[in-house]
């Protein structure tokens, strides 16, 4: 199955949260993009967000969150063998 824009916006919403901490969520304003509020609110019905409009991550989000993160890292990277 490839990425819809749904789940590209919700991977990008994912990639916002600092795992090097549980103590820090996010707050997604009423003002936000529309895509991004919906997106929010699609992880937070999948029981990845702690709140409809952010919050925490949930154990299952963090994960989630920790997989998006790598995958963008090692997307992102130079192509293997190639040095700056």
């Amino acid at each position: 199955m490839p990425f819809t824009s749904d789940l590209v916006g919700e991977l990008n919403t994912l990639i916002h949260f600092d795992l090097d901490t549980t103590q820090q969520g996010i707050k997604i304003h009423k003002t936000a993009d529309p895509e991004i509020i919906a997106a929010t609110r699609r992880l937070h019905a999948k029981g990845l967000l702690t709140q409809i409009d952010g919050g925490y991550l949930t154990s299952l989000g963090r994960d989630a969150a920790e997989h998006a993160q790598a995958a963008l890292t090692i997307l992102t990277s130079l192509p293997y063998g190639t040095s700056r």
